[in-house]
């Protein structure tokens, strides 16, 4: 496991002089304008209206959670609401790239993406998460990461053929595993070459002796030849239900060759981060697109091929060319795209046209992760130390007996969070457990026990504090109007201070603070 550590080697990508004239390495705002540039155009001939800009409120909500997993606090949504800049949100945007919560939160959607149904094979003894997000806080760039991620033990490879069906599908984008058993029926991919990319992962050391060559100083007249043990490598693999055994061989058509330098399944990870493949750099920008936007340019985002092609095909290869230019800088990508138009949206519908997810004419409305979702109650309930000092990030991920791993276990991740769903039972456990229950009483809720103390300050502030506080806006008039006529009344039972209780429990209770929109 210690490769993943200091295996972060330098990958120096050469780009062709043709890359260069084509695609002129853009900044982040020059990116970001593409972006907006390519989406407009597609509105035109479709007659699309496109949404407003989200209000601040909507963005700060968004920005947080999309880059540090939970919600602002109620001072840093004050401070972002009462900040007097034009580049506000860049300046906040910045400010989240660079802070403790981007490396945890991303850590936890790494993994996501890469073990989203086997969450035990991220090998919690062997440190891996803890690597991972040690590689995020120094900006280490994507390629690297890959790179190292696949020749490390954390990526081990007891299962040939599973292992190349996953690394095709996360890093190219390349579902070959429906040709496992017999040529894809949708796509070019045949049998053969879906054991040819497994190979790659069955490979195993060989070892062979030549005569080794004396300089004529020390030959000696008779006797044998002194004889020197090198190693190499084969990488074959018997296809089920024949005795055909195949040689590895890369995904477009290239012969693999191997010396005792590195091993096969480096080699695959070496020839998959070349500047020119055409699968990498497109299946990471359309990952993290999906990401920030809730639909890929190809959607699905692991299955890039010419049958299924992307919305904005112009767009997807500017998208992948400026990241191999930019040397797979990560964070480069993020400030790209959420600096566009395309993110800042309101994901409010203004117009029919807008209904269209593909057309990003407005943010699409996704559901919080488990993740985001348990640490977003721990801003609102103000118990933040323990859940985001990275000082603590060892628990954050082992304990297995902590609260957070407990609702994690209740509310697993889905493969699209715009069509996340929710159990009767999970419902159940979110209004009635444990987690809920402490959120919104006196004795456990610090931010609570402020509000409902402060007898001088009037109903009205209060309730926006608790607004601030769960949902980082304040509330509309309509709102406002009926929940101070609750509180003052003091509710069922005549008590104000268990009156705001359950204006906090609706509101975290309500679809909104449950999405991300």
């Amino acid at each position: 496991m210690c490769r993943f550590f200091t295996c972060l080697v330098v990958l120096i990508v050469t780009f062709p002089a043709t890359l260069k004239a084509e695609f002129p390495r853009l900044d982040e705002r020059g990116l970001a304008a593409c972006i907006d540039k390519q989406i407009a155009a597609n509105w035109q001939n479709k007659k699309v209206v496109p949404a407003p800009r989200s209000d601040e409120a909507e963005f700060v909500r968004r920005i947080y959670l999309d880059l540090t997993g939970r919600v602002p606090d109620i001072l840093e949504a004050r401070d972002f609401l009462d900040n007097p800049s034009e580049n506000k949100r860049s300046e906040c945007i910045q400010k989240l790239l660079e802070g403790k919560h981007y490396p945890l939160h991303f850590t936890d959607v790494f993994r996501a993406w890469w073990f989203p149904s086997d969450p035990e094979r991220f090998d919690r003894n062997s440190f891996a998460e803890n690597l991972l997000f040690e590689a995020l806080q120094k900006n280490t760039h994507y390629d690297k990461m890959v790179y190292s991620f696949l020749s490390s033990q954390a990526f081990n490879s007891e299962q040939p053929a599973n292992t190349a069906a996953t690394v095709s599908r996360l890093f190219l984008g390349v579902k070959i595993a429906c040709a496992q058993c017999h040529n894809h029926p949708f796509a070019k991919w045949t049998r053969t070459q879906f054991w040819e990319t497994a190979a790659f992962f069955n490979g195993r050391q060989q070892f062979f002796s030549r005569p080794r060559a004396l300089g004529k100083a020390k030959q000696r007249p008779l006797g044998k030849a002194k004889q020197q043990t090198e190693a190499t490598f084969v990488a074959e693999i018997e296809m089920p239900g024949s005795r055909k055994k195949v040689q590895a061989r890369y995904l477009d058509g290239t012969e693999a060759l191997f010396d005792g330098s590195e091993t096969p399944q480096v080699a695959f990870a070496t020839w998959m981060l070349k500047a020119d493949n055409p699968y990498f750099a497109k299946a990471a920008v359309n990952r993290v697109w999906e990401y920030f936007l809730g639909t890929g340019l190809v959607d699905p985002i692991d299955d890039i091929r010419p049958e299924n092609p992307a919305s904005h095909p112009a767009l997807l290869d500017e998208l992948a060319h400026q990241f191999v230019l930019h040397d797979f800088d990560l964070k480069y990508l993020i400030r790209s795209i959420t600096l566009s138009e395309a993110y800042q949206r309101t994901s409010k519908q203004t117009h029919p046209s807008q209904e269209n997810a593909r057309l990003f004419a407005r943010m699409k409305v996704r559901g919080l992760s488990p993740e985001q979702l348990f640490d977003s109650l721990a801003v609102v309930t103000g118990q933040t130390e323990h859940n985001f000092d990275e000082f603590n990030r060892f628990a954050r991920w082992r304990n297995v007996n902590s609260p957070r791993a407990e609702f994690l276990e209740r509310f697993p991740n889905q493969d699209k969070r715009t069509e996340q769903t929710t159990s009767i039972l999970q419902a159940l456990y979110f209004m009635n457990g444990k987690i809920v229950s402490d959120a919104t009483s006196l004795e456990q809720n610090s931010n609570l026990t402020v509000i409902s103390e402060s007898e001088s300050v009037p109903i009205p502030r209060r309730i926006k504090q608790i607004f601030l506080i769960t949902l980082a806006r304040t509330p509309n008039s309509d709102e406002s109007a009926r929940l101070v006529r609750y509180v003052d009344q003091g509710g069922p039972d005549g008590n104000r201070a268990q009156a705001l209780c359950d204006v906090f429990w609706a509101l975290l209770n309500s679809s909104e603070f449950c999405i991300n929109h």
